[in-house]
């Protein structure tokens, strides 16, 4: 493969630095179907203004797209095995080093709901309040027992570290968050930290992944010799951390069963107590090969190729 040049190279490595940038979960959206080395990118916000305005010398749009199958999320005495995640986002880099991110409308990361092992019976019971005792007695179906958690966004991300993207060990970004649960009995508005009182995350890589670099056309198709993208592939690394500590429960059951949820849960629960697993993570960023040829239109043309590679 032809090497690359300093100034893609750099581009593209500034980039990686917010892969994880922002825990914005939501329910998974339709996603755009993309041909070839285009796939993993198919939320990118590519028309997003900030992307659209990257002259490709000054400013470089980027995609990144980071995914995992398998995880666990430990809240004082629940351990919760997680379902796939996809982190998708859009970077605007500058040349003084600096980034702006731009997240997908839909929020960046999807994620399939996990469910609470054992369900409410599992959170609250058995109980001496009869209040509580009551609703114990009711939890024969299947649903009514169900409680799911999904993690969503519960502020801006912060305090980005460019060196710890590329190690093991320390803080890549702070991202703020809160657990939302869901079940008949706890209502809609059942969550395990607020915006005024987040779960602050600070991911790390905790095993280094593997690089590799592709060049492809710009419809998606590999090509290695005059693809006018290039994709970053970093590969395996296991994400985590353990530093965070965890409010208690609001809202569940108008209130009423905050406080079962966290005598049966151990909230709210001291930093260390605590701890998030992704498991074997991959990701990917990608720009133009050559951001400067493309000036002073990059961030347009990206969202050209995009659009090239819909199928």
């Amino acid at each position: 493969m032809r090497s690359v040049s300093n100034r893609t190279r750099v581009g593209l490595l500034a980039a990686f630095t917010a892969f994880s940038a922002l825990l914005s979960t939501g329910s998974a959206a339709a996603a755009t179907q993309l041909n070839g080395d285009w796939a993993p990118f198919d939320r990118c916000p590519v028309d997003a203004p900030a992307m659209l305005a990257a002259d490709g010398v000054n400013t470089i749009a980027t995609c990144i797209a980071s995914s995992s199958a398998t995880g666990s999320i430990t809240l004082g005495k629940s351990v919760v095995s997680t379902g796939h995640t996809d982190l998708q986002l859009g970077v605007v880099q500058r040349a003084d080093g600096t980034a702006s991110l731009v997240a997908p409308p839909e929020g960046a990361l999807t994620a399939d709901p996990a469910e609470i092992p054992g369900g409410l019976l599992g959170l609250m019971c058995p109980s001496g309040i009869p209040f509580v005792s009551g609703i114990c007695r009711q939890l024969t179906d299947n649903d009514l027992n169900r409680v799911t958690a999904t993690i969503e966004p519960a502020g801006a991300p912060r305090d980005f570290n460019m060196s710890a993207a590329f190690s093991t060990g320390e803080p890549i970004l702070t991202i703020p968050v809160r657990i939302h649960l869901k079940n008949p009995f706890l209502g809609d508005k059942c969550y395990i930290g607020t915006t005024a009182d987040p779960v602050l995350l600070k991911p790390r890589n905790v095993t280094a992944p593997t690089l590799s670099l592709q060049r492809f056309s710009a419809d998606g198709t590999p090509n290695d010799d005059e693809g006018e993208m290039g994709r970053y592939t970093f590969d395996g690394a296991d994400q985590g951390d353990a530093t965070f500590a965890v409010p208690g429960a609001s809202g569940c059951g108008a209130g009423l069963l905050n406080w079962a949820v966290n005598l049966k849960t151990g909230l709210p629960s001291a930093a260390g107590k605590n701890s998030v697993t992704l498991d074997a993570t991959t990701t990917y960023f990608g720009s133009p090969y050559d951001p400067a040829g493309l000036a002073p239109n990059e961030g347009r043309k990206l969202s050209e190729f995009w659009h090239s590679a819909k199928r």
